[in-house]
């Protein structure tokens, strides 16, 4: 049997690698496409696959809410549900949570209400590690408090918490692991019935029958927002768990990221994978996060961003509804090798934009994705060749103008 993870080539804390999952290889350092709701928005799937995408990421929060996470597990889980035939990964839904209004936390869990209809929820470590498993994903993170402020002391509280969740994550994760292994069956059915009160636990070997018999690997999230020796205490505390990889987890700019990567990714063990979580809008995050020690990466940011008009370039981001574009009659990049570089120009996508067409939005996406892709991409192809820290050098200069 492959291991989860292995590593081709180090270079200080960056590496290259290869994540093995159910559905298929990831070559690290990588960019994970992000399907928040089992879609990645205004692309489908066969777009994805032809933009060089390897793996997605959906969002456990969004599909509790709708469709539900029986319905998925109904439909064969995320791979099969979405036609998305290779690597996946679910985020807990932690960050959305904690941004909602009025959320309600206790060491047992949190309560809130849907922002869709306002129907009450709970979920627990528990209950996230069940749908999770439910949802089907290659591999899945822990449920994590998020801490609303950047005070120290209410970073540390939502720290320690998530350290405590951790355990309860990990337990219920290898009891669920237990079971499959067992008796055969694979990813459990969701009894995960989260409206109105505490998620029911799910205790008889029946209510864990799932059609496919694939194994899900298990994250930790490492917490601690921008103060380093809390990120220190988080990554000694994840890297003694028995769990597959790490989600580095929080709100954080480049500015200092370098700092804490070196922190977290000098303690956590270098045999399994670090997947920097919401990140990956600026191009200089991508680099950072590979050169200090980041494996995966995923943010929602590049097409958010194409939806609105601003688009990718090697020399920086155009707001392609800027007048100046109405004449131009070449592609967005002359050597991107992407569907709408290859077949349209920046004046047809701004005439698209200012007419508020669908496809301005297909086009626009299409491109800023295959430029985050591509760009991850050619790091790794870099730290294969030795000419990363040229590559890393030339790119920001360029793209940032200094």
């Amino acid at each position: 049997m492959k291991p989860f993870f292995t590593i081709e080539k180090r270079e200080g804390l960056a590496r290259v690698g290869v994540v093995h999952t159910p559905h298929g290889d990831i070559k690290t350092p990588a960019f994970v496409g992000a399907a928040t709701r089992a879609t990645v928005k205004a692309l489908t799937m066969s777009e994805m696959r032809d933009l060089g995408s390897q793996a997605i990421l959906a969002n456990t929060y969004h599909l509790i809410l709708r469709p539900g996470t029986d319905l998925i597990k109904e439909g064969g889980g995320l791979a099969e549900f979405s036609s998305w035939h290779g690597p996946t990964f679910t985020d807990s839904g932690g960050f959305q949570i904690f941004s909602l209004p009025n959320v309600k936390i206790n060491e047992n869990g949190v309560k809130f209400k849907s922002h869709i209809d306002g129907a009450n929820f709970e979920i627990t470590p528990e209950s996230s590690m069940q749908a999770q498993w439910a949802i089907g994903a290659d591999i899945h993170m822990a449920f994590d408090h998020l801490a609303k402020s950047e005070d120290y002391d209410d970073m540390k509280t939502a720290m320690l918490r998530t350290h405590a969740w951790l355990d309860r994550c990990v337990a219920e994760h290898h009891r669920i692991k237990n079971i499959i292994t067992s008796n055969g069956n694979s990813n459990p059915s969701s009894s995960v019935a989260l409206r109105g009160a505490s998620p029911s636990l799910a205790t008889s070997e029946k209510e864990f029958e799932f059609p496919h018999k694939e194994m899900q690997y298990l994250y930790a999230v490492v917490q601690g927002g921008t103060f380093n020796d809390l990120r220190a205490e988080s990554a000694k505390y994840c890297a003694d768990q028995p769990v597959d990889g790490f989600g580095i987890g929080g709100v954080f700019t480049a500015d200092g990221m370098d700092e804490m990567l070196k922190t977290v990714n000098g303690i956590l063990p270098e045999d399994k994978p670090r997947h920097l979580l919401g990140m990956g809008q600026e191009p200089i995050d991508l680099f950072i996060g590979a050169e200090f020690g980041c494996d995966t990466f995923d943010c929602v940011g590049p097409t958010r961003m194409a939806r609105n008009g601003s688009l990718y370039t090697l020399d920086g981001r155009i707001n392609i509804k800027n007048a100046k574009y109405t004449h131009e009659f070449s592609p967005l990049m002359e050597d991107c090798d992407c569907e709408c570089c290859k077949n349209y120009t920046k004046a047809y996508l701004h005439h698209l934009f200012k007419t508020d067409e669908i496809t301005a939005k297909v086009l626009a996406s299409i491109h800023n994705e295959y430029f985050i892709v591509h760009t991850v991409d050619k790091i790794r192809e870099t730290l294969l060749d030795g000419t990363f820290k040229e590559y890393k050098e030339s790119f920001l200069s360029r793209y940032y103008h200094n």
